[in-house]
């Protein structure tokens, strides 16, 4: 079936003011993954761990969209995951609408998914594909109560979840099976069934980075109309640091488990300033920079992402920072506040006004 007409693209998100009212905050989040006993661990008298994601703190508010960037490996789903309450927390704490919740199970768990609704990466994983998208709304409904009382009231719920991400006319789409529609299709077939529980949270885990190039920016502009008309809160998780520009009001930059940096979107890509991020932005298709010379482009960033289950000390980012200092090595960097909201966890800011220290030089 051929994609729907899109509406016009969206002007750039305006900031999010910092009064609006928080609806799901987590504090301190880590999880650690224990890996596999082998005859070496159990001579080591010890279980390993992986870092997957280690003190991580956000808030979500309404009307807002705060985004996650970072390359893969760096925690960004596991946060998603966490929030969602999918995977227990090793530890830390999430407050939704002020109140500590956990729920992993029965009553509670579900009563968490009617506020939190998490949208997965791969849209044709997330549907199964022996049943009609009817199917597929209707159990969102009728688990979350929203289905009515008669088939009437069914139907109406049917259609009215199908035009709020433009698919129209819905008896066009109810029937048909997952692999009959497009990829962009079956993303706007996962947003309805979320939508189902008509939440306050909807967390999405790289919702365009499966589909095709031409209809990304369809997708954005649908979550973003969703969030303005139901004043949603939204976490945006991405590995493309220009579309989280585009579409977010915060972003969170994350590395190897850590946030290293974050701020209004706009300071965050345009004004980089952690040494990371810069190699995220510097990553970034742009037509009107020049490209760097080749050994250049090779020093910056050089080497590969660390292991999460011995990470390095101090920095984790600090075998690849063309920046580090010897205190990188062994002291993890707190959170330093910049000017215009701005913080980044890295030692260059540990001076005054926001502005590398002048006791330490960088390296040549």
């Amino acid at each position: 079936m051929p994609e729907t007409t899109e509406p016009p693209p969206a002007t750039a998100a305006p900031t999010a003011p910092a009064d609006r009212p928080v609806v799901l905050e987590a504090t301190g989040l880590s999880k650690h993954f224990p890996v596999r006993r082998t005859l070496r661990t159990i001579a080591d008298r010890g279980r390993p761990v992986v870092h997957a994601v280690d003190d991580v703190s956000l808030t979500l508010r309404r009307g807002t969209v705060t985004a996650i960037v970072g390359e893969s490996g760096s925690g960004k789903s596991t946060v998603a995951r966490l929030l969602a309450q999918l995977m227990p927390a090793t530890s830390g704490s999430l407050l939704l609408g002020g109140r500590s919740v956990r729920a992993t199970r029965g009553r509670a768990f579900r009563s968490w998914c009617r506020e939190v609704q998490l949208i997965f990466q791969d849209p044709f994983g997330s549907l199964n594909p022996t049943h009609t998208i009817r199917y597929h709304l209707t159990r969102a409904l009728r688990i979350h109560g929203r289905a009515g009382r008669t088939a009437a009231d069914l139907d109406r719920a049917l259609a009215a979840l199908l035009a709020r991400v433009h698919l129209t006319p819905a008896e066009r789409y109810l029937d048909a099976f997952p692999h009959e529609l497009s990829g962009g299709q079956r993303q706007r077939v996962a947003i309805a069934r979320a939508m189902a529980a008509e939440p306050k949270v909807l967390l999405a885990d790289e919702p365009v980075s499966m589909l095709d190039v031409s209809i990304r920016l369809g997708i954005l502009n649908l979550l973003r109309d969703l969030k303005e008309r139901l004043d949603l809160a939204v976490l945006y998780i991405t590995h493309d640091i220009a579309s989280a520009r585009y579409f977010a009001d915060e972003t969170l930059v994350m590395y190897a488990g850590r946030v290293v940096e974050g701020g209004d979107s706009e300071t965050v890509t345009q004004r980089p300033a952690h040494p990371y991020t810069r190699l995220l932005v510097g990553s970034a298709p742009d037509p009107d920079r020049v490209a760097a010379p080749a050994d250049e482009a090779d020093e910056e960033g050089a080497g590969e992402p660390p292991s999460l289950i011995t990470p390095p000390a101090g920095c984790r980012f600090h075998p690849r920072c063309p920046a580090a200092m010897e205190r990188c090595r062994t002291e993890l960097p707190p959170r330093f506040d910049l000017p215009d909201g701005q913080w980044a966890a890295c030692w260059l800011y540990d001076g005054a006004a926001g502005r590398p220290a002048a006791s330490e030089e960088r390296p040549a």
